[in-house]
């Protein structure tokens, strides 16, 4: 994986701070030599009978500053995730792959949103990974580059509000995640026989994919980790406090597509709760069977969030077994602890489903709500 660029905020004052210390250290520590010289050459002068081993050695700056010498220590008992994320300034992950060959079109808007969150720009870094595609060409895959850069660029020259960092990264799997412009969230709208049995290995890629990206992004100072989709157009500007406050170990909001009349259908299906009728189907078939959800060509029989009562409120939370990740945010221990995203067959799951049956099995608690709503683009 190759990172191709690294958008720091406010960092101006300590690279000016930075440069003047190096300055000084190094004329001292030329002060320093030309000290021992004449040391040295007073010594030889006045015949000094002294062995080589016992003469006055020249020490280098790092040894007169041994503290720059001493190895780095995190104590990463103290890294916590709470419900009071902002008190306690705990940092945020942003991380978004951008698997659709149209991502550029959805960029201006995915950082708006997060511009406009309550939650507090030096708080949040931003992980982007990037992937050639079978269907796009070579100039369509610069001018996104050029885009993205053009848009961090002016987000991270502002003196305020910059955002900590924002990392974009480069890994190319050579293969079209657009198969029939399916959106990968069980949308039934859009894809043919052909499509639903190349999906199993769709998700496989693009969990290796999300596992690149998390290897690359994730430093030891993340509280938090949340996944986001780039076409999501639109979400309260507290969304971060309102699920953090919930104070759970994963928990997802409810991903819906607005429609023309001011309805919405369903979108992320991938939020799901496994029944009696879908466990038993599980039994029924091999183990490296992947179950998908929204599919004419598979019933499985599960409960998912989209179809759940959304009138309860915004404190009401269902448990789940199954996740996408339209909007998931993840207490980052989770992820240090091992729960990744399978490329291969975890339970009947791949990708982001298989990191909730990971996640579940290494006793950790996944919640969503079916009244707390975000809104998707259409595929």
């Amino acid at each position: 994986m190759t990172s191709l660029y690294t958008f720091r905020g406010g960092k101006r004052l300590v690279m000016v701070l930075g440069l003047m210390t190096c300055l000084f250290l190094f004329a001292f520590n030329q002060a320093n030599t030309n000290t021992n010289t004449k040391y040295n050459t007073s010594n030889t002068m006045c015949h000094n009978t002294r062995s080589l081993s016992h003469s006055p050695q020249k020490l280098s700056w790092r040894q007169r500053l041994g503290y720059l010498t001493q190895p780095y220590y995190r104590d990463l008992n103290a890294l916590d995730a709470t419900s009071k994320a902002i008190q306690n300034q705990e940092r945020i992950l942003v991380l978004t792959p951008l698997f659709q060959n149209n991502a550029e079109e959805h960029l201006s808007r995915y950082f708006e949103l997060l511009d406009q969150s309550t939650y507090p720009n030096h708080l949040i870094s931003i992980g982007l990974l990037v992937s050639s595609s079978t269907s796009s060409t070579q100039a369509q895959h610069d001018d996104m580059i050029t885009t993205l850069t053009t848009l961090v660029h002016r987000l991270q020259r502002r003196w305020f509000h910059a955002f900590h960092e924002i990392n974009i990264y480069q890994r190319d799997f050579h293969f079209d995640f657009d198969i029939d412009h399916h959106s990968g969230k069980g949308d039934t709208l859009h894809h043919s026989s052909s499509s639903f049995k190349l999906q199993p290995y769709r998700r496989s890629i693009m969990a290796r994919a999300r596992n690149y990206l998390l290897s690359a992004a994730l430093e030891d100072d993340h509280s938090w980790v949340a996944w986001m989709d780039v076409d999501v157009i639109d979400y309260p500007p507290t969304i971060f406090e309102d699920l953090m406050r919930h104070d759970v170990d994963v928990i997802v909001p409810n991903c819906l597509l607005p429609t023309k009349d001011h309805s919405f259908w369903a979108y992320d299906r991938n939020n799901w709760q496994e029944t009696d009728g879908s466990m038993r189907f599980q039994m029924s078939v091999g183990e490296d069977f992947v179950m998908l959800e929204g599919y004419k060509e598979l019933a499985t029989g599960r409960t998912l969030l989209v179809d759940m009562p959304t009138h309860l409120g915004h404190n009401h939370l269902v448990p789940l077994d199954g996740v996408g990740t339209s909007f998931t945010l993840v207490k980052a221990i989770v992820h240090r602890e091992g729960a990744n995203f399978p490329s291969f067959a975890f339970q009947h799951q791949v990708d982001t489903e298989g990191f909730a049956k990971i996640a579940k099995a290494m006793g950790f608690g996944i919640f969503g709500i079916p009244s707390y709503f975000i809104y998707h683009a259409h595929p």
